[in-house]
């Protein structure tokens, strides 16, 4: 809300062609604020703001607003200025902005940018989407390893505004094979013997990735060692470019978004919620609800197999939703729990002895103590006459919570084991498969307690 805010005054600089305050707003603030303070004024007006400042910080302003902006302002504006800023932006940014345009508008831009730019996107648009290679920027610091520290530092300087970042900068050899890092902090440490060669001080036991490495083992890769970038590198180590800890926020992200859309049964969007069609919306909901649907239909004829049982004991009925969204419940926690340990490289499938027995360790503590109080509330209820009526449900809550617990955390390694997402074996979809457990389990425990009744 604050940026809507300072609209009328934006367009009443724009009104009067007020060029300093207008080149004073695109410099006072962080890139970020400045795009924020933006996002409510059309294409035509963000484009004419940014004409006010120069090119360096007109990406960089750019590069924060929202996809859907930066690609209607791509979109509508003259072409060739428009190319000119799309030529300047990173390798990463410009990847991803321009494989989401449509093909005769890709085309045209990319005959308009210096064949660098182009042959630099075309190289990194082939990596899938999900790998390494296709986050990576190619952007990056590089120095020879017969350099001086002193020769070192005075190339970085000159460096230092191409680049995205120069925390670490990586020794590379004529061929671009990559040797070692040395970080700008070794360098200025360095400084007291300036004459000391790179080859002498830099790091060799690096983490890399492939470029066709999934983006989440990268992420594990940096979480774990605390990086803040990772190279990309092929075959005999040649390198191919980076992964700033900037991308990997954006890589987290994305796997978390996707993770809780499958965790809530909806299949992951490719766009933004509003930017996605209600029909593409409804079938990628409506898949998983059919899935419930015939769960849930199956549930129902689990009912209708024990008619019999709930016509004679009618004080079972009031119990069924307690059961089935106990071991429902259950199931789904221990969902989550697995699938977020997998995700983060807790537990391994290795460790599935260890998960079912700790599961179902949890699933006796838990159906137990359930299982209590479902006693006390059976002892004063309608229709239970007798202990083995009262121990029906106490039973009953005890083993649908081991058989949820069991469920929850089995599945989820089973999906791994196939290659396949943990997540898709979303908490519904468990919570399913517990409602059918729960009734059968129910139902027999009845039986076994008061016998079979009589047929009518």
């Amino acid at each position: 809300m604050i940026n809507t805010l300072y609209l009328p005054e934006l367009r009443e600089m724009l009104a009067a062609d007020n060029s300093d305050e207008l080149g004073e707003f695109c410099i006072a603030l962080h890139p970020a604020r400045t795009a924020e303070f933006m996002e409510g004024l059309s294409a035509d007006e963000t484009w004419l703001v940014l004409s006010y400042t120069d090119s360096q910080n007109r990406v960089q302003i750019f590069s924060y607003f929202s996809t859907e902006k930066q690609e209607e302002i791509i979109t509508t504006q003259d072409r060739e200025t428009v190319s000119l800023l799309v030529a300047e932006m990173a390798p990463d940014d410009r990847a991803d902005l321009l494989q989401d345009l449509e093909t005769h508008l890709l085309e045209d831009l990319l005959n308009r940018i210096p064949a660098e730019e182009r042959r630099d996107y075309l190289r990194l648009s082939q990596y899938p989407e999900g790998t390494a290679g296709a986050v990576m920027t190619s952007e990056f610091a590089k120095l020879d390893a017969n350099l001086t520290i002193e020769q070192a530092i005075h190339e970085i300087g000159r460096q230092s505004e191409e680049y995205e970042t120069i925390y670490y900068l990586y020794v590379l050899d004529g061929e671009d094979h990559l040797l070692g890092l040395v970080s700008a902090r070794q360098l200025l440490e360095g400084m007291r013997k300036p004459a000391t060669k790179l080859l002498d001080i830099m790091e060799t036991d690096l983490v890399t990735c492939a470029p066709l490495e999934d983006q989440e083992d990268v992420v594990d890769k940096v979480a774990r060692m605390d990086l803040l970038a990772i190279p990309v590198v092929e075959d005999e180590r040649k390198m191919l470019g980076i992964i700033t800890h900037d991308d990997i926020i954006d890589v987290v992200q994305e796997e978390a978004t996707e993770d809780a859309h499958q965790m809530g049964a909806v299949n992951p969007l490719d766009e933004t919620y509003l930017r996605t069609s209600v029909l593409t919306l409804s079938w990628k909901r409506g898949i998983w609800l059919m899935i419930l649907f015939f769960f849930a239909l199956l549930t129902a004829f689990a009912l209708e197999l024990y008619d019999r049982n709930l016509t004679r004991w009618v004080w079972l009925v009031p119990f069924i939703p307690l059961v089935i969204s106990s071991g429902g419940n259950s199931g789904s926690q221990s969902a989550t729990l697995i699938i977020t340990a997998l995700s983060r490289g807790h537990i391994s499938l290795q460790d599935w002895s260890q998960v079912i027995f700790r599961e179902l360790l949890m699933g006796l503590l838990l159906g137990t103590g359930l299982g209590i109080l479902g006693y006390c509330v059976a002892q004063f209820f309608p229709g239970v006459d007798s202990l083995q009526a009262a121990l029906v449900v106490p039973v009953t809550l005890l083993l649908v919570v081991i058989a949820g617990t069991l469920t929850g955390s089995i599945l989820p390694l089973l999906f791994e084991r196939l290659g396949l997402d943990p997540a898709m074996m979303s908490n519904p979809f468990v919570a399913g498969i517990i409602d059918i457990l729960g009734i059968v389990i129910y139902m027999n425990v009845a039986i076994w307690f008061l016998g079979v009744p009589p047929a009518n």
